[in-house]
C-alpha cells in the first residue's frame, strides 16, 4: 500500500467516525504509535481520534490500559488474549467509541530465539464498545537488514483496513 493509498484509506475511516459521531483509539506495540500518526496525519481528526497508548512493553500493557500480567505470562505479548484485552482496555482508558490493537515480532534481530523465529507475527484487535470484537492474525516476514519495525509497516493500513470495516459494516452503535 502507497503512502498516498493510506492517507485515503484514513480519511476514509475519519469520514466515517464522523458521520456517526464516534471516536477511535490506539493500543500499539509493535508499531509505536504508527497506526496513530497515520490517522492524527488527517486534517481534522481531533473530531475523531481520542487517544494512542504506545504499549511497547509488558509493564506498560499492564500499566497503561490494565492487560492483566497472568494474561501476559500465559500467551505472551504477541496472541489473540493480549490484544483483545489492549483493546479493552484502550476503550476503559480512553471512553473511545472503536479501540484498535496491535502486537507483533518486529525483528528481524534481537530478543529471545522464540522471538527470532516467530518475526513478522502480529495480532490485531478491534473492539467496539457496545461489545463486538474481533482479532486475528497476519505473518509479515521482516527483510533481512531493514531497520526494526520497517517490515511490520503493513500493520498500520491491517489495522486501518479492518477498523474501516468494523465501522462501515458491523457497527451497532
Amino acid at each position: 500500500m502507497t503512502d498516498s493509498e493510506l492517507m485515503q484509506l484514513s480519511e476514509q475511516v475519519g469520514q466515517a467516525l464522523k458521520a456517526q459521531g464516534a471516536t477511535v483509539s490506539t493500543a500499539e506495540s509493535c508499531t509505536g504509535g504508527w497506526i496513530a500518526k497515520v490517522l492524527t496525519d488527517i486534517a481534522g481528526s481531533s473530531a475523531w481520534f481520542e487517544r494512542g497508548f504506545v504499549t511497547y512493553s509488558n509493564e506498560a500493557k499492564s500499566q497503561m490500559i490494565g492487560v492483566s500480567e497472568a494474561t501476559l505470562a500465559e500467551h505472551g505479548a504477541v496472541s489473540e488474549p493480549v490484544v483483545v484485552e489492549m483493546a479493552v482496555g484502550a476503550l476503559r482508558a480512553a471512553r473511545a467509541t472503536y479501540a484498535i490493537s496491535v502486537s507483533g515480532v518486529a525483528g528481524p534481530d534481537g530478543g529471545s530465539a522464540e522471538k527470532a523465529r516467530r518475526n513478522g507475527v502480529v495480532w490485531r484487535g478491534l473492539r467496539q464498545r457496545a461489545g463486538d470484537h474481533a482479532a486475528g492474525m497476519f505473518r509479515r516476514r521482516p527483510r533481512v537488514g531493514a531497520p526494526s519495525g520497517h517490515g511490520l509497516r503493513p500493520a498500520a493500513p491491517l489495522a486501518t483496513i479492518s477498523t474501516k470495516h468494523l465501522i462501515l459494516y458491523e457497527h451497532t452503535v
